[in-house]
């Protein structure tokens, strides 16, 4: 496939599935690949991939702490439409869209946790 991903843990696969069908969408990534009762692959244009499954080991899928996956999408809509996708599909708010100087000044951005905590971060540089 390719060697560019990140992996997310999940313990519940069609709780994740719903999230992360709606979040990819709106990310503008594609299912690539899924294999039935483990895992799924969502695909960006660029070939970046997301997959979400279980975990390899068989313990439970946990978050970490500190860690963030970012998502760099074009336009400030993008961003507002990811967060409420990830709102709307069991998702957990962690910053509502809008801009963060504390990151420069041109950059804005939307937080959320999955269903099973990962958090994540939907991000463009094309602020209004």
């Amino acid at each position: 496939m390719t060697e560019k991903y990140i992996t997310l843990g999940s313990n519940d696969l069609e709780r994740s599935y719903n999230y992360y069908d709606a979040v990819m969408a709106a990310l503008g990534a594609k299912v690539e690949a899924e294999y039935e009762g483990f895992t799924k692959c969502y695909k960006f244009p660029d070939g970046f991939c997301v997959w979400v499954g279980k975990t390899q080991n068989g313990e439970t899928a946990e978050p970490g702490n500190g860690h963030t996956a970012g998502f760099a999408v074009d336009t400030i809509e993008m961003v507002k439409a990811a967060h409420a996708a990830a709102l709307a599909n069991g998702g957990f708010d962690e910053g509502a869209p809008g801009p963060r100087p504390l990151y420069g000044p041109d950059f804005y951005g939307g937080y959320a946790r999955d269903p099973d905590g990962n958090k994540m971060s939907f991000v463009t540089h094309n602020a209004e």
